[in-house]
């Protein structure tokens, strides 16, 4: 059974429904409040659209997060399990990307993503999820979605509800969504693992491929590919960075130019940040020193220029992609 695209959707109202008290993240701005978001899906044979809908969403995920107040940090983790490709000692659980705040990353293992049958066994890819390492903020949200639509309980060896408790103790929320009819005997147990979490239920009936689009989107999705060109790529890795970026932009942009459109607001909001191959991003860190830079780790076109030149090259592709921010916002 699949599931249509706006499974995710309720995520950002379950973050608000947490109302944690506003904290300081180290590295984040005074009054950031960080949010740890681990995703777990079943990737069997049959959850070709539960993969759809997470790659149709992600962006408006996170376009949702970004409107809490205090502005909030996010790191994202996306975990999968049913595949029998996997290894069967961990339960055919795979750590597809621990947390991290680079977002074409999440998507880039997202749209890699194939199914395979095996054993899904929610139990165990909870556990997994809990071995990751989680914000030690006490204040911070900590949110994990578990995703599937066989028997919550099939694991021969590890307990849902044991792992379920074992979140809650260390603060973090377990919501489920089971992809079936919420009537259906199997949903129980998933309504379980979510209640000794502290979490939500969502039931989720067949694929139903619901898009709304509107007038801005296709504005919006040129405005995306114009953000690109104020990037200042630099380290080793630049091309492998700024090529990726690009390919998240078309794997948007082949959902459908609403897809495209919510990755352009994320790319306009404060959660997408590349400091670790962006200049421009990089320099709004006092700390980050220009001058320290190797003259090979720039773009050939950029090695000629003195630091105070690069400098203004760098706040001039800054202030190119603050007035292409506000067109987006606007």
């Amino acid at each position: 059974m699949k599931c249509f695209p706006f499974l995710f959707l309720g995520l950002a109202a379950a973050a608000a429904a947490q109302n944690p008290p506003p904290a300081i993240a180290p590295a984040a701005p005074a009054g950031a409040r960080p949010i740890d978001l681990a995703i777990c899906l079943d990737v069997s044979g049959s959850m070709e659209g539960l993969i759809n809908a997470a790659r149709q969403n992600l962006w408006a995920v996170v376009n949702d997060l970004a409107r809490l107040q205090p502005a909030p940090t996010l790191r994202v983790a996306l975990l999968t399990y049913g595949c029998t490709a996997y290894d069967p000692a961990t339960g055919w659980v795979r750590v597809d990307t621990d947390f991290t705040t680079d977002l074409d990353l999440v998507s880039q293992k997202l749209f890699a993503l194939t199914t395979n049958g095996g054993d899904e066994y929610v139990a165990r890819v909870v556990q997994k999820a809990l071995e990751l390492p989680w914000t030690a903020d006490p204040k911070a949200l900590k949110l994990l979605f578990v995703a599937g639509n066989e028997p919550a309980t099939q694991d021969p060896v590890v307990s849902a509800a044991e792992q379920s408790k074992a979140a809650i103790a260390r603060g973090i929320v377990v919501n489920t969504i089971f992809c079936g009819d919420p009537a259906h005997h199997d949903a129980a147990a998933w309504r379980d693992i979510a209640k000794l979490a502290d979490g939500q239920f969502a039931a989720i009936q067949q694929d139903v491929a619901v898009v709304v689009a509107t007038p801005f989107d296709k504005q919006l999705a040129e405005l995306s590919v114009a953000m690109n060109v104020t990037y200042v790529p630099y380290g080793a890795e630049r091309a492998v960075w700024a090529e990726n970026q690009g390919a998240q932009d078309s794997n948007a942009a082949k959902l459908n130019v609403v897809a495209a459109a919510q990755r352009c607001q994320t790319k306009a909001s404060a959660f997408y940040v590349n400091a670790h191959w962006d200049l421009v991003d990089a320099c709004d860190d006092p700390k980050f020193d220009l001058a320290a830079l190797k003259k090979e780790d720039l773009p050939e076109a950029l090695r000629a220029l003195t630091v105070e030149q690069l400098r203004a090259h760098v706040a001039q592709q800054k202030q190119k992609r603050t007035l292409l921010r506000t067109q987006v916002e606007e």
